[in-house]
């Protein structure tokens, strides 16, 4: 989680959210943080592009297992690709109670209708995640 920190802080233009794609030996397959300003991209959201880079990193048709860490919890769009992606668990620090999906708000990553759930951690960091968006949002005011 200090890595994402690391990672949202160097997007400072956009709403400072970090990810980081650990393989199942914890070796980081892909870092990212928001670009959904930078790129005119609504699907720019810091988990989708850092999926998409550990995909191409590991030259699989899976991330089986993997691991997603990011400093805010993952909206629907996000929690569903990494179901897709086949990430084994999802790490976050800040809860989302407006759109988060892996137990704030809804529980995409748990529902067994969309097939195997995706074990969540939640809270690492939490206080840190926190800050570090409250004081974009007090900025921007």
């Amino acid at each position: 989680m200090t890595r994402a920190l690391l990672v949202a802080k160097t997007f400072s233009a956009e709403v400072p959210v970090g990810a980081v794609v650990l393989d199942t030996l914890e070796n980081e397959l892909a870092i990212s943080g928001n670009r959904v300003v930078q790129a005119s991209d609504p699907t720019g959201h810091a988990e989708m592009i850092a999926l998409r880079d550990a995909m191409r990193a590991c030259n699989s048709s899976s991330l089986e297992g993997a691991t997603l860490i990011v400093t805010l919890e993952p909206c629907p769009m996000c929690t569903y690709a990494a179901r897709e992606y086949r990430v084994g668990r999802i790490v976050f620090g800040a809860a989302n109670n407006k759109t988060g999906a892996c137990g704030s708000r809804y529980d995409l990553a748990r529902d067994t209708v969309f097939g195997e759930p995706i074990e969540v951690v939640s809270g690492v960091l939490a206080n840190e995640s926190e800050s570090l968006l409250r004081t974009f949002f007090e900025d921007l005011r």
